[in-house]
């Protein structure tokens, strides 16, 4: 049985006080909560350090928002996947649709898992249609492009250990969320992909939502057959939300 996660991505919010209360607020009943559910809190990168001490003992995992698909070089900013190691970093999240709108690419975002995976991390490997995509009829033909990119470049084993998150883009920070039935049936389709290569792989996998999860909606989407979980946004950055949310998975 595939046992549930759920993220919480941070993105670039935050400062050392309030990261500090924020996590110092969450982490007493996150732990309880964690006996039935991973949970992950991915934290700007300046403050990888900072929660890895609070994390220290803590049934709570430290994750990270991107990583660099080579280990060093001239790539001012970047950060290498085994750098991230230093901090006891356990998920990267890849292959966000921000970053996509910036520009990265499926490719990058294949080999940015590799280089996760090489490292003994696991990758949360980010996929979605644009609202324009989705009226076009081209939601899962996206998804299954994205999808495909990393499975040819990692290879079918490797996502039985990936997660992979679901995040239709015209979901994310719009208060506009998918239906936990529209949810449910891409899920099932992304499973069904992965199937038709390995029905070992497509079991074991992991499959988050992510698109305006909150304590309103999460226990309804959680409840879907092929629904593991969920990436969280806007809502993690409030401790009784973000708490519900973890505990909603449970029920």
């Amino acid at each position: 049985m595939r046992r549930s996660l759920v993220a919480a991505n941070w993105k670039m919010n935050g400062s050392r006080e309030f990261i500090t209360e924020l996590l110092g607020a969450m982490l007493k009943r996150l732990d309880v909560a964690a006996t039935e559910t991973d949970i992950l809190v991915c934290p700007p990168a300046p403050y990888y350090d900072l929660c890895a001490g609070m994390l220290e003992g803590s049934a709570v995992k430290l994750g990270a928002q991107n990583a660099h698909e080579a280990q060093s070089g001239a790539f001012t900013g970047e950060i290498a996947a085994n750098m991230l190691t230093d901090f006891d970093v356990s998920m990267v999240i890849l292959g966000h649709s921000e970053r996509r709108s910036d520009g990265e690419t499926d490719e990058q975002v294949a080999h940015k898992c590799a280089a996760v995976l090489a490292q003994g991390m696991l990758p949360i490997v980010c996929v979605g249609e644009t609202l324009q995509e989705r009226e076009a009829g081209q939601a899962e033909s996206v998804v299954k492009r994205q999808l495909g990119a990393v499975l040819d470049h990692c290879g079918i084993e490797a996502l039985a250990e990936a997660v992979i998150a679901y995040e239709p883009v015209w979901a994310i920070g719009t208060g506009e969320t998918a239906t936990p039935e529209q949810a449910q049936q891409m899920h099932a389709f992304i499973r069904g992909t992965v199937a038709q290569q390995s029905g070992h792989s497509a079991a074991k996998m992991r499959i988050l939502y992510g698109g305006s999860v909150n304590a309103g909606n999460a226990a309804a989407l959680f409840a879907q057959e092929d629904i593991d979980g969920g990436l969280v946004g806007g809502a993690s950055l409030k401790p009784d939300e973000f708490i519900t949310i973890c505990e909603s998975v449970s029920k």
